[in-house]
């Protein structure tokens, strides 16, 4: 899926679903770096990136499965305008690292917690970020691109994970940026599968090809586009300059603010796709710092970031690894995503 063409102010970003492994026997390591070789092989990477690549995999998933008794390991495409990068997600539920800074030099082994050494990963990451704790399990996260090309883990984004025994996951999420306000989308089609698919794919279509506007306006076009579709529940969040983030939902989409004053976002009743009553907007003030999450009915809600020390303050993906890891108890497609307030907001 492609965004339609857009000014130069304007940047579109599209996560594919990407493919989860499940890591809990050594043989499995050979197949997430096999997997990953290819995806950035079909990338253009060529051939040595796409070994260096295989080989933070690799080393990656060795862990999971020495220390933390098993993980799981996403690899996907993250498409932003004319740019493409590989992103990696690690995630496990092990013994966690009292000193990730040891565990990144080259050599270095803690028996009883993950780490054999991690360098490769500054090394040939194009970007990464880490959270860990002891007894709490480790989620880190890169980003790969030709050398020299600059992408970073700052952006607002997300990540979604079908049910089990399903291949195709029926939420999705989406990111654009216009004039430098960031919005982000979260779609459930109803039920789960490749019909929720479709619906939550139009969704995204939708919200990407709109024009301009706050986030209720943006719902309306989404809600036009799903008329031939089963529906879906949708939420948008937007955030601009004075410190007020925007918010429209309609359907079981979660919001939170996290931060000092942690409050929940309204989303009314409905089906995107449906007839029903007019769409509402509601408005709430954030600071810098907060941290803005929304995600389906396939994760459970009672939750708190301050439950994480220091989570905050990592990056969008690694935030929403750790949730998903988590809080996804339920029998369902899942969604998490993730939009921090940063400084230039508030």
């Amino acid at each position: 899926m492609s965004p339609a063409p857009h000014r130069p102010d304007e940047r579109r970003s599209i996560v594919e679903g990407g493919t989860w492994y499940t890591v809990d026997h050594p043989s499995a390591v050979g197949s997430v770096r096999r997997g990953a070789s290819t995806v950035a092989r079909s990338l253009g990477l060529g051939d040595d990136r796409a070994a260096e690549i295989g080989l933070v995999v690799s080393e990656l998933a060795t862990n999971q499965c020495r220390h933390a008794g098993s993980g799981s390991v996403l690899v996907r495409v993250r498409r932003t305008g004319d740019d493409t990068a590989l992103e990696v997600l690690a995630v496990d539920s092990g013994p966690g690292m009292r000193d990730f800074d040891a565990a990144m030099r080259d050599g270095v082994s803690t028996r009883g917690t993950l780490g054999i050494g991690l360098g490769t990963l500054p090394r040939l990451a194009s970007s990464w970020d880490a959270w860990t704790s002891p007894g709490r399990g480790t989620v880190v996260a890169a980003t790969f691109a030709a050398h020299g090309t600059v992408v970073g883990l700052a952006e607002p984004t997300g990540i979604t994970r079908p049910m089990t025994g399903q291949t195709i996951c029926g939420d999705a999420l989406a990111v654009r940026h216009d004039d430098g306000v960031p919005s982000l989308l979260v779609a459930d089609g109803l039920g789960h599968g490749p019909l929720a698919a479709v619906a939550s794919d139009a969704a995204v279509r939708a919200f990407l090809d709109a024009p301009s506007g706050p986030p209720v306006a943006l719902l309306e076009r989404v809600h036009a586009a799903l008329g031939g579709t089963r529906g879906a529940a949708v939420a948008v969040a937007q955030v601009s300059g004075g410190g007020v983030l925007r918010y429209a939902g309609l359907g079981n989409v979660s919001g939170t603010v996290q931060g000092s004053r942690s409050r929940g976002l309204v989303s009314h009743p409905g089906i995107a796709g449906t007839r029903g009553r007019p769409l509402r907007e509601t408005t709430y003030p954030v600071e810098a710092g907060d941290v803005v999450v929304m995600h389906s009915d396939g994760l459970t809600e009672r939750w708190s970031l301050a439950d994480y020390p220091g989570l905050a303050a990592r990056s969008p993906l690694v935030v929403a690894g750790v949730l998903l890891r988590d809080l996804a108890v339920r029998r369902d497609d899942s969604c998490v995503a993730v939009l921090p307030i940063g400084p230039e907001a508030a």
